[in-house]
């Protein structure tokens, strides 16, 4: 008889040990499910966590040791920006593979919330690790212990509930097994993921148990590829025999499945055209013929006059957010209809639409080869592709500048970096007025080059994003393009990029206060309020000189190089020199606050932000006009 054998660990040993063997399987390639963990310690996390990352061998950054594979640990200086790091990772790797961050009880842990908030709302796999108070309560309150006087068993922790797709507090030693396979399930369940918590009381992580060695075997995750019904695949792909003027949406579906080849198959078989979301920019070359750029209201004349004018819609891997519906408001066409192609049977249904719920490559294959020698009238290509000519012919004219001696505006600088770039560039981005720029006017050459986090559209994001991404993808240049507004919400993790010696590149533009916010609350009567970087004015409002920041001078105080450019020319060389670097480069530059976006009528989508019903002010009064206009063409889908 077979006598089960044990190992006696503490549970945060136990923990670190049952990670290092966990993987992730699709299409027959092996990741390793954690393969690193973010670390900041105190006094919840430091004998526990800490302690068993050290013994495990952690502080070797080298990878996996034969017979007792290490988590490798990463230090970082803000909770927040550890779980923006492991989310950029995470994206990277198609979601097959993701990082831990541990941290203390306290502020520790709820500086993890926002960061488990983007996860969640991205549907991107991160494993919180927070510490917690004692489970035994020996002392009772504890340094940094929230007190409930109705509930004893509630901590700061509980904060992360809500935020979390999987949610657990370890209070007993035995309750770690089914708790970490419960959490490894989610994280690798493409339809469930998102920010996972394991609440690890700090007494519970020191105390030690008599563990089972299956706890520790390998265990492999496979990801799989569901097919669609055969029903559903029959009703779907008479829908689009029927469509007149169908239009693809892809969104970051399409990415996280690896479906772009599929996607080119499809659209090169039927001339569907293709826009995209935020998250599913790139999902065809920018100068395929079907691609029509992005979709909403940050999207292109083209796909918002194709998307007015759609019979059909099919939704690929997107969950339809306010700004790709224009709130409602851009699918006009009388009878419009919707086919929605996704693993989460939560999206496929959106909008009253016909539902294919499979995998986005596997439903893609099987939609091009039961829609053979079908393909969309002659007409309908030539005319999209004569507006996506004319739509190219001005983002060249946004791009340029006649002249190299003057002051770059926002779109120039992204003009310079666009005759740039190659397909192995990765451009990071996720809030201010540059989401609106890029999704309207970057030419995606490759997958996953672009990177945009818009579901949350967190500031912040992008530079610890940035070493995550470099982390999954080394060799590849990366650029972090950041505003003021956001450089200063946290720069932190500069520091970071230079301990870990990561050549990122963070392209750091000078405007003087929150452009994207400052432009809304314009266009809906706030007159710019609080959005400025300026000193007080006579009459009390931020309406002064501005700041006399130099936000330069700090990027090379936290150990970045940095290269100031004043001009067009100055910054084409500042770029080019930033991209042949070995070392963590900043790029600075300020801006023009004239853009050269463009601006016609037809290439807006309307954003629904209530506007103020009642006012005295004239500016206020005529935006609530325009929003009661807006308005009257929302429509409910059904």
């Amino acid at each position: 008889m077979n006598v089960p054998t044990t190992r006696r660990l503490t549970v945060a040993q136990a923990l670190v040990e049952f990670l290092a063997h966990q993987y992730t399987e699709r299409d027959g390639r092996r990741h390793r499910l954690i393969s690193a963990c973010w670390g900041i310690f105190g006094h919840g996390n430091v004998a526990g966590l800490g302690q068993a990352l050290l013994e495990s061998g952690a502080a070797s950054h080298q990878g996996e040791t034969p017979g007792t594979p290490a988590l490798p640990y990463l230090q970082g200086r803000n909770e927040q920006a550890m779980v923006h790091a492991a989310v950029g990772y995470a994206r990277q790797c198609d979601r097959l593979s993701a990082h831990a961050v541990t941290t203390s009880i306290g502020p520790g842990a709820t500086n993890l919330v926002t960061g488990a908030a983007l996860a969640t709302v991205n549907r991107l796999p991160v494993l919180l690790l927070p510490g917690d108070t004692f489970a035994t309560r020996p002392a009772d309150p504890v340094l940094q212990q929230l007190e409930v006087p109705h509930a004893g068993d509630v901590s700061v922790n509980d904060a992360l509930r809500p935020v979390s797709r999987y949610f657990d507090r370890v209070t007993r030693p035995e309750a770690l097994i089914p708790a970490a396979l419960q959490a490894m399930r989610v994280l690798a369940d493409p339809v469930d993921t998102g920010a996972v918590t394991l609440a690890l009381p700090q007494d519970v992580q020191a105390e030690a148990y008599d563990w089972p060695e299956e706890f520790f075997a390998d265990r492999v995750w496979r990801v799989t590829r569901p097919l669609p019904d055969a029903d559903a695949l029959t009703a779907a792909v008479a829908a689009i025999r029927g469509a007149r003027r169908p239009l693809l949406i892809a969104g970051g579906g399409v990415h996280h499945s690896e479906a772009e080849d599929a996607l080119y198959a499809f659209a090169d078989a039927t001339g569907i055209p293709v826009a995209s979301t935020q998250a599913g920019k790139g999902s065809l070359r920018y100068d395929h013929p079907a691609d029509v750029g992005g979709i909403g209201h940050t999207g292109t004349a083209t796909a918002a006059a194709l998307a007015r004018e759609a019979d059909l819609v099919i939704g690929v891997g997107t969950r339809y957010t306010d700004f790709t519906t224009a709130s409602a408001t851009l699918f006009a066409a009388p009878g419009v209809r919707f086919l929605n192609l996704n693993i989460a049977p939560f999206d496929a249904h959106k909008l009253g639409a016909a539902s294919l719920v499979a995998d986005a490559r596997a439903g893609l294959e099987a939609l091009t080869k039961e829609l053979s020698g079908h393909r969309v009238d002659a007409a309908y290509e030539a005319a999209y592709g004569a507006d996506k000519a004319a739509w190219e012919r001005r983002v060249d004219a946004a791009f340029g500048a006649a002249d190299d001696s003057v002051r770059p505006s926002q779109t120039q600088v992204l003009g310079a970096l666009d005759a740039l770039v190659d397909d192995t560039d990765i451009i990071l981005n996720a809030a201010g007025s540059l989401p609106g720029d890029l999704h309207k006017l970057w030419r995606s050459r490759s997958r996953r080059q672009y990177h945009l986090e818009y579901g949350y559209s967190c500031m912040g994001y992008e530079i610890p994003a940035a070493i995550g991404v470099r982390m999954a993808a080394p060799g590849r240049p990366v650029w972090a393009l950041v505003g003021d507004g956001t450089y200063l919400m946290n720069p932190t993790e500069i520091v970071t990029a230079v301990q870990e010696d990561l050549p990122i590149n963070l392209v750091l533009i000078q405007n003087h206060g929150y452009a994207s916010i400052g432009g809304l609350s314009q266009a809906t009567g706030g007159e710019r309020f609080g959005t400025d970087y300026r000193f007080r004015a006579a009459d009390g409002t931020y309406t002064g000189a501005p700041l006399p920041v130099d936000l330069a001078a700090n990027a090379a105080s936290l150990g970045m190089d940095v290269l100031r450019a004043a001009t067009v020319g100055e910054l084409r060389a500042a770029l080019a020199e930033a991209r042949g670097a070995n070392r963590p480069t900043c790029v600075y530059v300020e801006t023009e606050t004239a853009d050269t976006v463009p601006g016609a009528p037809e290439a807006q989508a309307w954003w629904d932000v209530p506007v103020a019903e009642t006012a005295t002010r004239p500016a206020a009064v005529a935006a609530r006009e325009a929003y009661d206009r807006h308005a009257a063409g929302r429509r409910r889908h059904l």
